[in-house]
């Protein structure tokens, strides 16, 4: 459940779960202790490498050909040429963390979501 979750979590903590599709999505925790309503996909969009976050430099590096992603997963250094895809997290009745699918406006590009 989502409470035991963040119990055993701690601020700025970015955790792989399953996500949509069985792809490694981050969870996240915001600095006051909640979840973030969303989660990054893990896979980087220039040729699918998984994404690790690097807490001692802010952000996702790409070990495979150098793509950064910032804190929200828009692309800060290339050659990656999308944000990483966004999960709506929502908790479920019984208190599970639950992904949804994000089929809105992208908040970081303004513009449709590239991976629906």
């Amino acid at each position: 459940p989502e409470k035991d979750y963040l119990a055993s979590k701690k601020a700025g903590d970015h955790s792989l779960a399953q996500g949509l599709k069985g792809d490694a999505t981050y969870l996240i925790i915001k600095e006051d202790g909640s979840l973030e309503s969303y989660g990054l996909n893990a896979v980087c969009t220039h040729l699918g490498c998984v994404v690790p976050w690097s807490a001692a430099q802010n952000k996702f590096m790409c070990p495979c050909h150098g793509s950064q992603y910032a804190p929200t997963g828009a692309v800060v250094r290339g050659p990656a040429p999308l944000p990483l895809a966004l999960a709506h997290i929502e908790t479920s009745e019984s208190g599970n963390i639950v992904f949804k699918p994000w089929d809105e406006t992208d908040f970081r590009t303004d513009g449709k979501p590239w991976w629906t």
